[in-house]
């Protein structure tokens, strides 16, 4: 028996064998039959296999926060509409080699959604990779110097979404937007990306120094990808601790302040829903 246990162990089999101590230890699976039993043994491996590669999965990806899409909040007024944004969650356009540009001013939450929509599709089984613009175009210029360029390459090339944050927040020299382009050509029409961005499409061209890269790189970007149009109130804003629901729920305001206040209504007053599933909201835009 303990070589059994040796060569389980030594096969990595410890889903297999904890169900198998189980097993023995409570009298119900007794009565089950033999192929019953190994039924459950097996099961019980599956499972603890299919959880390591879904968290080995959420380590790769680097998500800013681990979010579900319950903590979505679709009764802000924002533009987001509930059945798009889970049809996305679905990863039908994953298949399709298709992309997604969530656009839309600072703070409405276009990074936070990009990393429940990861999230989510990382647990279908899909493989992702989340990085800022600007750290993407870093690490590529480190990995030149110590030599793992092709491997970093190789890697940005192969999963399912590459979900680039901050898209052109800032300017492209001449060599990064050689950089973005030989990334993008890479994965052209073969896997998918998501865009966050403040800048509108429209005024993409002019962030990218050279006009035949960025009519390039916009070539592979705008044809194939589906744009969502944020708007509204930060979700910082909104669900700030120091704006006050009502008067009288402030403890911090004096009494004089209170006095001073009657009869004045808030101005940044927003519904008790949205402020209780917005709060999760409020990772970097």
């Amino acid at each position: 028996m303990q070589a059994m246990i040796e060569q389980l162990q030594h096969m990595k089999l410890t889903g297999l064998l904890e169900a198998w101590r189980e097993q023995q230890a409570l009298p119900t699976y007794h009565d089950l039959s033999f192929d019953e039993r190994l039924a459950l043994m097996v099961e019980r491996e599956y499972i603890r296999r299919q959880n390591q590669r879904m968290q080995r999965r959420l380590r790769q990806a680097r998500l800013p926060v681990h979010a579900t899409l319950d903590a979505v909040d679709f009764d802000v007024p924002r533009g987001l509409k509930k059945i798009q944004f889970l049809e996305f969650a679905q990863g039908h356009w994953l298949q399709e080699n298709l992309s997604l540009i969530f656009l839309g001013p600072t703070g409405v939450g276009k990074s936070f959604l990009a990393a429940v929509l990861a999230h989510h599709l990382c647990k279908q089984g899909h493989t992702v990779r989340y990085i800022k613009t600007a750290d993407l175009l870093l690490e590529l210029k480190l990995t030149k110097a110590d030599g793992s360029y092709p491997k970093l390459r190789k890697q940005l090339a192969a999963y399912d979404l590459l979900v680039l944050d901050e898209w052109l927040r800032d300017p492209l020299s001449l060599y990064e937007a050689r950089e973005i382009l030989d990334v993008l050509d890479e994965r052209f029409r073969k896997a998918s990306c998501l865009f966050a961005t403040q800048i509108p499409v429209e005024q993409w061209h002019p962030q990218i120094q050279d006009p035949t890269l960025a009519d390039a790189i916009l070539d592979r970007i705008v044809h194939d990808a589906m744009k969502v149009s944020l708007r509204g109130e930060s979700m910082r804003k909104l669900t700030s601790k120091l704006i006050p629901q009502k008067e009288n729920d402030n403890p911090a305001l004096s009494t004089k302040q209170q006095e001073n206040k009657t009869d004045a209504k808030p101005k940044n007053e927003t519904s008790a829903k949205s402020k209780a599933k917005g709060l999760q909201e409020t990772t970097d835009d």
